[in-house]
């Protein structure tokens, strides 16, 4: 992560209330988390996965079956971590209604898709495509094969998840996500990515 980008992360300001006993300082994450709201701003990767993880199973375990929201607003990531996140957000009882603010991309586009209640802001877009390998280091043949059969499957289990939840067939998913396909927020809807657009 870059030295800007740390700076508007450590920027962000704490909400200041007062009290009998005086100022009192919280984190506006500390806020949303008492309201069961959770954020993914960015990109997916094991340290936001393992927070995100760990914010559902709490407020599930708080309250079980109450409804979390969580929005994103991602460019996707590492699909191994996205996949870990789904598993859980499928596991718990509490319903998840995603909010995609800004753009769901990639494996974050299949995380907004999964949810229990979808819903987009007017200028939202959600884009879907085939998994890739990106800085990948010299390999031989058969580390070559290997990884290929493995992307291949990959592809094929995010396919089956998407068809899952928008109610299309697998195969109509892998033609779309042959390319960088784009949706806005109504072409979203009409392809079963999202529920509803928030006015």
């Amino acid at each position: 992560m870059s030295e800007a980008s740390n700076y508007y992360i450590d920027r962000t300001p704490d909400i200041l209330e007062e009290s009998r006993g005086g100022l009192r300082a919280y984190s506006i994450r500390d806020d949303m988390l008492r309201n069961r709201e959770i954020t993914l701003l960015g990109a997916i990767d094991e340290d936001s996965v393992n927070s995100l993880i760990t914010q559902l199973l709490y407020l599930e375990r708080k309250s079980p079956g109450e409804e979390i929201t969580f929005y994103i607003n991602s460019g996707g990531g590492e699909v191994r971590n996205g996949l870990a996140l789904y598993d859980v957000m499928q596991h718990i009882s509490s319903p998840v209604r995603t909010v995609c603010v800004g753009l769901a991309a990639s494996m974050a586009a299949v995380l907004f898709a999964s949810g229990d209640r979808r819903e987009l802001y007017t200028h939202s877009k959600v884009m879907i495509h085939d998994p890739s390998v990106s800085g990948m280091p010299a390999a031989k043949a058969l580390e070559l094969r290997t990884l290929s059969e493995d992307l291949m499957d990959m592809r094929q289990a995010l396919a089956e998840i998407l068809a899952k939840h928008t109610g299309r067939p697998v195969e109509s998913i892998l033609e779309r996500t042959m390319t960088d396909s784009y949706f806005d927020a109504e072409s979203a809807i009409e392809f079963g990515l999202a529920d509803s657009i928030i006015a």
